[in-house]
């Protein structure tokens, strides 16, 4: 697994590459703008060549900029989903012109009315940002959700359906943060049920759907439905849950993000949680020197692999 983190992008988008260096990440998350605003400044394309030429001359291999919070794509509400869709298609607009791999997002919530008109309102949604953006590189990735309240995509067979629905292979595809895994009721500690998780996946969404892992321990227990987040082995997961995981060939080149809890000590918490991955792997780095939190940060034209059908040994 190509192991990285979300970094800030406050000290602009080519500083966040130097973070990820510092901290030998090999792989990069970013927010393009402030998470809690449909839209943001235009992103300079002096700030967006500068991001390009830092990822390209950097050792990261995997980049995606991650979407706000107040998107609903499967709103049952025609202004927010009209709006939800203006900002979906100009957060697009950004990450291809950062030359991100690609755009992780949430699925989104039914808000009462059910989940079947949901998913379909979703999968339209999706249609219409492709066929808004013919020509684009940046391949589209769904996040499966806790299964708190009314959201959508607790379940690999409803982010199956809407990938089917919407038969777009080439530019969709999931992201499965661990922490949303667990709390929705999948238990993955142990060998034999990470086996068992990895064959749901192929029997529903299938590997190959699978381009980025958001890397998170839970603070809550098995099935709870929350998303809260831990430090990695720190939670209910543990370092058990994700030996497995960050070993798995058919994630070799896969990206990893963490978006763990950090404190006052700025990145140090990412650096402890990175080193554990690490040792997990049996692959061992340190971190060229003490970070600092900057709060913006992109990536380049490299392309996320898609994983391995083949299975583990």
């Amino acid at each position: 697994m190509l192991l990285g983190a979300h970094l800030g992008i406050a000290g602009g988008f080519a500083e966040a590459v130097h973070e990820a260096e510092r901290l030998s990440c090999e792989s990069l998350q970013i927010f393009s703008k402030s998470p809690q605003m449909w839209s943001g400044p235009p992103v300079a394309p002096a700030a967006a060549e500068a991001f390009r030429e830092a990822v390209g001359s950097s050792p990261l291999r995997a980049t995606a900029v991650h979407h706000g919070y107040l998107l609903n794509l499967a709103s049952p509400k025609p202004p927010m989903l009209q709006q939800s869709r203006r900002a979906f298609q100009d957060e697009i607009a950004r990450a291809s012109l950062l030359g991100a791999d690609a755009l992780i997002f949430h699925t989104g919530a039914h808000l009462g009315t059910g989940s079947e008109p949901a998913l379909r309102t979703l999968a339209e949604s999706l249609r219409l940002a492709l066929e808004a953006d013919p020509d684009g590189r940046v391949r589209l990735l769904l996040e499966n959700a806790a299964g708190q309240g009314t959201t959508l995509g607790s379940t690999f067979e409803e982010l199956a359906g809407v990938l089917a629905a919407v038969a777009r292979p080439d530019r969709l595809g999931v992201t499965l943060d661990t922490c949303h895994l667990f709390a929705s009721g999948l238990d993955f500690r142990t060998a034999e049920l990470y086996g068992a998780l990895v064959d749901r996946v192929e029997a529903t969404i299938g590997v190959r759907t699978v381009f980025a892992f958001h890397l998170n321990d839970a603070k809550a227990p098995l099935g709870s439905h929350l998303d809260r987040h831990e430090n990695i082995g720190r939670g209910e997961i543990g370092e058990a849950g994700f030996r497995e995981l960050v070993r798995d060939p058919r994630w070799a080149s896969v990206p990893g993000f963490l978006e763990t809890p950090l404190d006052d000590r700025d990145y140090a918490r990412y650096a402890e949680d990175l080193a554990t991955l690490r040792r997990l792997i049996g692959r061992a780095r340190t971190p060229r020197a003490p970070t600092r939190r900057s709060s913006r940060a992109p990536r380049a034209n490299h392309q996320i692999r898609r994983p391995s059908s083949a299975r583990r040994r």
